[in-house]
């Protein structure tokens, strides 16, 4: 059974080189740079600030959940024009919804649209964006917070008229909830301060991941029916609406950019069923999209075909040292250490690179997410793979209605959306809204007309 140790050590041994190479390029190209403060200095020198239109699809989001998200949106220091979009896709919780739509009805900067029927995020989007004008366009997930200077700070990256999206740093909301979600956290950062940043220095961000992420309305223009069009072997895709956007954004010519102190603080899975699903869901959108950002390596700079392969290639050749090892282990009765040795040491090194680099011992643990990887998200991948045309969004649940007679704890206030965004660096960003629970007739709520391709009714 020589082939068995002989394939594991191979395999695991190209894995750590090709590792090493691809994250000692990312970590040198993830150092900030020194153009921020050029950037303000434009920012703060432009007459006219450009007008945003904020986009915030709902379906059957939690009515505290969606508070937060608006009053965060209602607290933002922008000092340009901004007007937010909330649209609501045929939402089976409505009537819970209702309170937190009254709020903001009466709001002129705030438009509700009311889908009558679902028609999915994407559509849900492109209703609003279409029945708006605003220079830029910031899509906001609902159940996403955001710092008060997250509007401001991504405005003065799309100054430059080469930038067509920009996206903003993840942060877990409900960290502290789980191990999971602690885990998950701490997987946004890598995500975002080592591969998007080390793609922004190259104008290149390959997914601006959808809780917050700005577009120029002039490229939206351009693409937007390639984007409402998307099909995947003659079924409409249904998911993975970010990256595809992204890569129709730089495969047209535009620059893709990440803030890393633009701060937006999303909800993650705190249980390992809704997780899985969400990276099955992921794991389908990015091979679905891989073929047509492989188009787009000779065009653009050689650390992104490093980073294309890396992380292809990176994952294959683990799953096969770890089979083989597996085989080995089971066949031949022997352990392979050289396997376990080396899997180990290389989880190590990068979880050390990443303590020091964000200057928190939390980020030792993330070494759990190999067992992690190994067992669960790798065969999820394969699984992913092999069931590509498959466009189910699996997390996509109805939204539980109270029974009657019982009462629905919705809590509406001013500092609804502070309290998961000052645990994590937030505090003191986002304003007090100063905005009370109002009475409004239902002509003040802006709805659309039903049909899959819906515009908002003016």
């Amino acid at each position: 059974m020589d082939l068995l140790t002989t394939t594991s050590a191979v395999a695991v041994s190209s894995y750590a080189l090709l590792s090493t190479i691809y994250k000692s390029a990312q970590a040198l190209y993830a150092q900030p740079t020194m153009t921020s403060s050029l950037q303000d200095n434009l920012g703060r020198s432009e007459a006219v600030l450009p007008s945003v239109d904020v986009i915030v699809p709902c379906f059957n989001e939690h009515p505290n959940t969606l508070a937060e998200c608006l009053e965060s949106l209602a607290s933002q220091d922008y000092s340009g024009k901004l007007q937010v979009y909330v649209v609501d896709d045929g939402s089976a919780n409505r009537d819970l919804v209702a309170p937190v739509h009254k709020i903001y009805a009466n709001d002129p900067r705030f438009s509700i649209i009311l889908l009558a029927n679902n028609v999915g995020k994407r559509k849900a989007q492109i209703a609003a964006i279409r029945s708006s004008s605003g220079d830029l366009v910031l899509n906001v997930d609902s159940d996403t917070i955001l710092a008060a200077d997250v509007v401001t700070k991504l405005v003065v990256k799309m100054h430059d008229p080469q930038v067509g999206a920009a996206m903003g740093q993840l942060i877990a909301s409900n960290r502290s909830q789980t191990w999971l979600t602690r885990l998950i956290d701490m997987e946004y950062w890598l995500a975002c301060n080592e591969e998007r940043a080390a793609q922004a220095r190259f104008g290149a961000v390959m997914c601006c991941c959808g809780p917050c992420a700005m577009y120029r309305r002039s490229a939206l223009a351009l693409l937007l029916d390639q984007y409402e069009a998307q099909f995947f072997r003659g079924k409409p895709s249904d998911f993975g609406e970010d990256r595809h956007l992204t890569i129709l954004m730089l495969k047209a010519g535009f620059r893709t950019e990440y803030v890393s102190d633009a701060i937006a603080a999303t909800v993650v899975p705190d249980s390992l069923g809704p997780y899985l699903r969400q990276q099955l869901r992921w794991a389908r959108s990015t091979f679905r999209d891989t073929f047509l950002a492989l188009r787009l390596l000779p065009e653009l700079d050689g650390y992104l075909t490093l980073d294309v392969i890396g992380q292809n290639l990176g994952p294959l050749l683990l799953a096969l040292s770890s089979l083989a090892a597996l085989a080995q282990l089971l066949i031949v009765g022997s352990v392979p250490w050289w396997t376990v040795l080396t899997i180990a040491a290389m989880t190590m090194v990068r979880c050390s690179v990443a303590t020091l680099r964000a200057r928190e011992l939390r980020f030792l643990g993330f070494s759990l997410h190999t067992p992690i990887n190994i067992f669960l998200l790798l065969p999820l991948k394969a699984y992913a793979l092999c069931t590509l045309s498959n466009s189910d969004w699996l997390s996509r649940k109805v939204a539980s209605t109270p029974a009657e007679g019982e009462k629905q704890s919705v809590i509406l206030h001013p500092n609804a959306g502070r309290s998961a965004a000052s645990k994590w660096g937030m505090s003191g960003t986002i304003r007090k809204a100063g905005f009370s629970c109002r009475e409004s007739s239902p002509t003040a709520t802006k709805s659309v007309c039903s049909g899959d391709r819906s515009t908002a009714c003016k």
